[in-house]
């Protein structure tokens, strides 16, 4: 098969895991026969400082050609003021707005080799094994905003077709794994959570009769989600509401730096990334952990380029090694020896030729 991909370092650690995920696509690519073409571009805070933009023209242009974007990280302290024109997080939201990936997957799937590694208890994690989706192109996020020097508003704004275009997403999704769908909204309090119930109860029973549907409240939902994952296995809700509970769900995976994600429009090019931030505070000490891109990695080769052998390798080679012992620091025990970035790189692509 042949590819075009298209790599965005971003900021922080960003270009260190992107790095790892080449790597990955690399060794996958030369193992079975594949040819994938790879070109990076700028985006967030280091193309403000060489362009003055976000998401420049040229790294919009590689992306739309693309048949899948992998991403680092975006963002920093030295672009953090609020109050400035621009800002590297405009230039992802603006990427995933001009990509139309409306459907954002989180696999939350916690190795057993890394329970001791969570604050979570170790019997509250066994079979977890759950996937968020969240809208990604809609909502508070891109609503109507206003502010003057008394007041500030966001506006939350959802229309029947956005809500019934994700359920379907998550529906589906929910058909081929356990058949259970957890619907996420704050209806005793929103207008917008309200049309989103209804939508999504009509959506379910009309067009996914042998999906389970269960309505739950955002809050009961985050208490849940520590309480008791293992009961979960696909939930659906909106952009902020998805936003915060799969950063709460990255507990359940001992770090964010084992958690992939997967923006997907209607096509098959998606956005792949891992879910941690740019974490300035190691960035270029090789101490980042590479897991959340390099199972992104994995996403990418699934959902955009229908290698599912491939995907399901560098999963299985990610498990191994860590069960091997291989660990970066956000999950090693104390007193437990650690790799740095390149070296958990290595020990995964190691597994991956075992495979």
């Amino acid at each position: 098969m042949e590819a075009l991909i298209a790599l965005l370092p971003g900021d922080g650690i960003g270009p260190e895991v992107t790095a790892a995920g080449r790597s990955v696509l690399e060794a996958v690519a030369s193992r079975h026969g594949h040819r994938f073409e790879m070109h990076e571009a700028l985006i967030g805070g280091a193309a403000i400082d060489a362009r003055g933009n976000a998401l420049p023209r040229a790294t919009l242009y590689l992306c739309d050609r693309a048949d899948a974007v992998l991403l680092g990280a975006v963002g920093g302290p030295k672009w953090s003021d609020p109050e400035a024109a621009v800002r590297p997080e405009q230039g992802l939201l603006d990427l995933r707005s001009a990509l139309g990936v409306f459907a954002n997957l989180r696999p939350v799937r916690p190795l057993p080799e890394l329970f001791d590694a969570s604050a979570i208890r170790a019997e509250r994690l066994e079979g977890t094994d759950l996937m968020v989706v969240r809208e990604l192109t809609g909502g508070i996020y891109f609503g109507d905003k206003h502010r003057d020097a008394d007041s500030a508003s966001d506006l939350c704004r959802y229309t029947r077709a956005e809500i019934e275009r994700i359920v379907r997403v998550a529906a589906g999704l929910a058909r081929e794994r356990r058949g259970r769908l957890v619907s996420v909204d704050k209806a005793n309090v929103l207008e917008t959570s309200r049309l989103w119930r209804a939508v999504a109860g009509e959506i379910v029973a009309a067009e996914f009769p042998e999906v389970e549907l269960e309505h739950m409240l955002v809050d009961a939902a985050a208490m849940h989600l520590i309480a008791r994952p293992a009961d979960f296995d696909v939930i659906v809700t909106e952009n902020m509401f998805g936003d915060i509970l799969t950063d709460e769900a990255s507990m359940l995976a001992a770090s964010l730096g084992m958690l992939p994600s997967a923006s997907l429009g209607a096509g098959t090019r998606g956005l792949y990334e891992p879910i941690h931030g740019s974490a300035p505070d190691i960035a270029g000490k090789d101490a980042a952990n590479p897991c959340a891109a390099i199972a992104s990695v994995a996403m990418l080769l699934r959902y955009s380029l229908g290698l599912n052998e491939e995907a399901d390798a560098v999963e299985r080679a990610v498990a191994a090694a860590v069960a091997g012992g291989a660990r970066t620091a956000d999950v090693a025990s104390p007193g437990h020896a650690f790799l740095g970035t390149r070296g958990m790189t290595a020990a995964v692509i190691e597994r991956l030729g075992e495979d």
